[in-house]
């Protein structure tokens, strides 16, 4: 059933670079930018590494179902679906895997966007831990962590500058 899972993430993350892409075609015809495009293929291959660590390091290390920490890890990655969708449904087609801006649009202030400027990234962060803990892969759930932390320094840093939060 874990793989199924792992599976059907990597299906969520088809159909969201399908959405995206559709927003961002949308986004320049309105006369967005695009900001930070390097550090993008790093993302892309750090969250396909999680889906292929969480496949590989079970199989290849015997790791074990542990229901004490699978089922809250599941139940953890289940919530952060549920906050990633919040966050995609709330910003409509201003929604983006890549760093896109409108010029002059104003600043999404309602759904998760009130109570955190990048509310997508704690939901990131919580299902790239728990996602791999579900079946005890905890190598690729400190590798991801590690390296997810790298990536949103920088990416961070890229929004807040294109967004006006700097």
């Amino acid at each position: 059933m874990y793989y199924l899972l792992i599976l059907a993430v990597g299906l969520e993350r088809i159909v969201e670079l399908v959405l995206s892409n559709r927003n961002a075609q949308w986004s320049f015809a309105q006369g967005a930018r695009e900001f930070g495009r390097p550090h993008y293929v790093v993302m892309v291959v750090i969250h396909s590494a999680l889906l292929v660590g969480c496949v590989v390091e079970p199989l290849a290390l015997h790791r074990p179902f542990l229901p004490w920490l699978g089922w809250p890890m599941l139940a953890v990655a289940a919530l952060s679906q549920v906050l990633r969708w919040w966050c995609i449904g709330t910003l409509g087609r201003r929604w983006n895997t890549r760093v896109i801006v409108l010029p002059e649009a104003p600043l999404v202030r309602r759904g998760p966007y009130r109570f955190l400027h990048h509310p997508n990234y704690v939901a990131v962060v919580a299902e790239g831990f728990a996602l791999p803990l579900i079946h005890t892969a905890w190598l690729t759930a400190a590798t991801f962590t590690v390296a997810n932390a790298i990536l949103l320094s920088v990416r961070i840093r890229v929004e807040n500058s294109a967004l006006g939060y700097t």
